[in-house]
């Protein structure tokens, strides 16, 4: 027997559904309890003398990992004690002004329970030049009394807005980084996160980039479809990477 395509649509938003409402009744994870310890991926800055640069996502708090990673920039100066972690809190807007959060902490906590991946990884030298940039960027991020969980700007906008202003890291967010798209309200073109290319984008909501590291990515709705060419996977929303790694 023959099964309509909307009958397949139909299924899958079943689907989806009601795995949402098993999540939230049976997997309800309360932020004041969840893990945020470490990963153990950042080297420990006792063994580590040297300059690092790491940028980090992981899946969103509870149901909303289905659909986007949050991410985050952690960075050790050169014989420093301790790491700084760069990154835009939504209710940090709503409390204190800004969403905007620079301060010590541990560098690969995990996301409320979530393990963090390790996209980008600098050391040395190319760490000691990039950590100056990363600091003006965030200093002239021009949203930070502005969030918007989509279609941005958000978390993964600012982590983006940094990325195109740091060369030395080379490095893409995940494409289920919801609000890495959005590149301003008057602004429809800027170089792709990586800077090896260029981005159309009209508000986050669709558009088109091509770059090197970025490979073909089409974003309709939020929703990012693409292939990376350099480090062959396919892209797709939700999901995020199908094929090999994107650690630079």
């Amino acid at each position: 027997m023959e099964i309509s395509k909307k009958a397949m649509i139909a299924g899958a938003v079943m689907l989806l559904g009601g795995t949402l409402i098993y999540d939230v009744t049976f997997n309800y994870v309360d932020w004041r309890t969840a893990d945020r310890s470490s990963a153990g991926i950042a080297p420990k800055v006792e063994a580590e003398k040297q300059a690092v640069v790491q940028l980090y996502a992981a899946r969103t708090y509870n149901w909303r990992k289905y659909f986007a990673v949050h991410s985050w920039i952690a960075t050790k100066e050169k014989n420093a004690d301790h790491y700084e972690v760069y990154q835009v809190l939504g209710f940090k807007l709503w409390r204190l002004g800004t969403a905007v959060d620079v301060k010590k902490d541990i560098p690969d906590r995990k996301w409320y329970g979530q393990d963090p991946e390790l996209l980008a990884d600098l050391r040395g030298e190319a760490a000691e030049k990039a950590i100056p940039k990363i600091k003006a960027a965030a200093k002239s991020y021009p949203y930070p009394h502005l969030y918007h969980v989509y279609p941005g700007p958000n978390s993964n906008t600012f982590i983006s807005y940094i990325l195109r202003r740091v060369p030395e890291l080379r490095a893409d967010l995940p494409p289920h980084a919801i609000g890495r798209d959005f590149i301003g309200y008057k602004n429809f073109v800027a170089k792709t996160e990586s800077g090896t290319g260029w981005q159309l984008s009209l508000w986050g909501i669709a558009g088109i980039s091509i770059g090197k590291v970025e490979g073909i990515e089409l974003n309709l709705l939020g929703m990012t479809f693409g292939i990376d060419i350099l480090r062959p996977a396919l892209k797709l929303p939700f999901i995020g990477r199908l094929g090999f790694a994107a650690k630079s």
